[in-house]
Order: structure tokens, then sequence, then C-alpha cells
């Protein structure tokens, strides 16, 4: 597997309307995760934070594929779209199960929901409603904030890997 390059990535404005900026920073932690796998080798987007946990690059790029297609697709678009790698027996499917060999599928696999999401929420205002795994009503508005809330986490935790393998820092 070469290197994978990662996409520009876009510091959002200071001052902006609401949407602008809520897609602005959620474009930017997406761009940021792609930044922290960027150069690395399949060996490497698979190495293994401390064990016993299975924390790893590619295992958080996988992670966030399916928060994305969860989010935007199962709960505000209600599209009955499958599980890419967790499910019944292994909801950790998405950390546990990375293999090197599938790297490549799997980076291909984030940037195709990106496209797929970004298409969902084109279609929608801040106000449409969305239903979490509970039921509860939730907005755009509110998925966009969540899901800056999720990488920006997981975010940090690339950082640190990142570091681990090959002693890359910065935001």
């Amino acid at each position: 597997m070469p290197p994978w390059t990662a996409p520009e990535r876009t510091d959002p404005p200071f001052r902006d309307l609401e949407r602008p900026a809520l897609e602005a920073w959620l474009e930017y932690h997406r761009a940021t995760l792609a930044m922290k796998c960027a150069g690395l080798t399949a060996e490497q987007l698979a190495t293994r934070s401390v064990p016993p946990s299975t924390l790893s690059l590619l295992g958080l790029v996988r992670h966030m594929t399916e928060v994305e297609r969860s989010w935007f697709r199962r709960r505000l678009e209600r599209e009955d779209t499958p599980y890419l790698y967790c499910g019944e027996g292994n909801w950790d499917g998405d950390f546990d199960d990375v293999d090197p060999a599938r790297a490549d599928d799997d980076l291909a696999a984030f940037q195709a929901e990106l496209d797929d999401v970004r298409a969902v929420a084109a279609r929608r205002g801040l106000d449409d409603v969305g239903r979490s795994r509970k039921g509860e009503a939730v907005d755009l508005r509110w998925i966009y904030l969540h899901m800056i809330e999720e990488y920006a986490r997981h975010n940090g935790h690339a950082d640190l890997l990142r570091e681990c393998i090959d002693g890359a820092t910065g935001d």
C-alpha cells in the first residue's frame, strides 16, 4: 500500500454564519484525522496503542466511518444501511478487526462515506430532525455539534498514536 495522502485542511473562519461555521469545523476535524494517517504504511496505520487496547489510526478511521454513517444516514436520513465493521456479536469490530491488508479499502470507505453524508446534510436544514438510538429527537445542528466533539476527542487519540509511530506531532 502506498502511503495515504490527506486532503488539504482549511482553518475555519473566525466569524461566519451558523451553518457554514458548523460545516467548516466538521470538515477541519475530518481533514485532521486524514492528516494524522497521511504518509503511513498499512502496517503503521494498524499499529495498536497500548495493550490491551485495540486502538489504532486505522481503527479510528473505521470507527469514524461507522459514526458518520450512523448519524447522518441511519439517524437523520433514516436509511436502513448496514454496518460496515460492527454488528451483533462484535460491536467493537471497527477497532478489533483491523487488518493492514484491507487498509486501502478502509480508507476508501471513509472517503466514500464522507461523500454520502455530505450529500445527506446538503439536502437538510439545521432544524430537520432525526432519531437517536434511544428514539430521542435530534436535529442536524445537534448532529454537527456531536460529530465535531467526536472527531475532536478521537483526533487527540490520533495525535498520540501518530507520535508513537514516527514522532510526528502537531494539530
